[in-house]
């Protein structure tokens, strides 16, 4: 398959990613009191779908799109339901609540065609939900930076507060601060797209009550999937600090484990802070 000539193949600035955006077909599937919108890129080849972390969108994957589209896949990203320009679940306000409406949505734009599923943070629990509920729709199962697995770390991380405050400087000081807290390493990936991206998606956040991702969920669910398994972690993730070394033991109790790559000088947001590394670890999992 080719790529429009019209996609960046790096995504450096907002106007990259603004591209990607007007490249993709837009779906809307009924959700809740309104609609979810789902992007798709590609009309062939193996269907790969994307679910964003917390207090996200689709843009948490735009340096990934191109690579897939690339290798010859379909890709489809949601805005979850609360996240994004998607109305809130029907009931609910945590990841327990997703899986019925997104499998929903997957049988009204793909059938029972079975998909590979890549989740990021948050979005790693919907993933595994899905592939526990209904295993015939997932193929393999990709998680990155997730939550719940069962590993506690002395580090207790807190992030400075700043709804608050109003649009400007001030803000934009807080976000980039919490940016570095949480979901990048180095100092040169905390740069100006990055924030373009992020700021929007916390504002439009309907789900800030969450609260499955400080218990052992995901670790209590991986035994019951029956699909491959792979996990994809920046090095430097700030949700397991100095506890790296247990995560393969927390993802090896999917009975199909197969690897886990850790992505050095990366923090949590991985996929975007060292895309091309990410990408190849991607790329290695959905043609094992």
């Amino acid at each position: 398959m080719t790529v429009r000539p019209t996609l960046p193949a790096r995504v450096r600035t907002f106007a990259d990613a603004e591209a990607i955006d007007r490249a993709a077909q837009r779906h809307l599937v009924a959700c809740g009191d309104g609609t979810m919108l789902w992007r798709s890129w590609g009309d062939g080849g193996d269907p790969v779908v994307l679910f964003h972390g917390g207090s996200g969108s689709w843009n948490h994957w735009v340096r990934n799109i191109v690579p897939l589209l690339e290798a010859g896949r379909q890709v489809w990203v949601p805005d979850l339901p609360g996240f994004g320009d998607s109305a809130s679940p029907p009931s609910g306000g945590d990841a327990d609540a997703l899986p019925a409406p997104m499998e929903a949505a997957l049988r009204t734009l793909l059938g029972d065609t079975a998909v590979d599923l890549v989740g990021f943070s948050f979005g790693t629990m919907v993933a595994t939900f899905i592939a526990a509920q209904w295993p015939a729709r997932a193929r393999r199962l990709v998680l990155s930076g997730a939550p719940a697995l069962g590993i506690d770390h002395a580090d207790k991380l807190v992030l400075r507060p700043w709804l608050h405050l109003p649009r400007g400087a001030e803000r934009d000081a807080a976000m980039r601060e919490n940016l570095a807290r949480l979901m990048l390493a180095r100092p040169e990936s905390n740069d100006d797209l990055a924030l373009a991206l992020h700021a929007p998606n916390l504002e439009r956040d309907r789900m800030r009550m969450r609260r499955l991702s400080r218990t052992d969920v995901m670790l209590r669910t991986l035994p019951s999937i029956t699909c491959p398994v792979y996990g994809i972690w920046g090095e430097q993730d700030a949700l397991y600090r100095g506890e790296q070394h247990l995560i393969a033991g927390a993802l090896a109790v999917a009975p199909h484990f197969r690897t886990l790559t850790l992505v050095p000088e990366a923090g949590h947001w991985v996929q975007y802070e060292r895309a091309d590394a990410f990408n190849q670890a991607l790329a290695a999992a959905l043609s094992d």
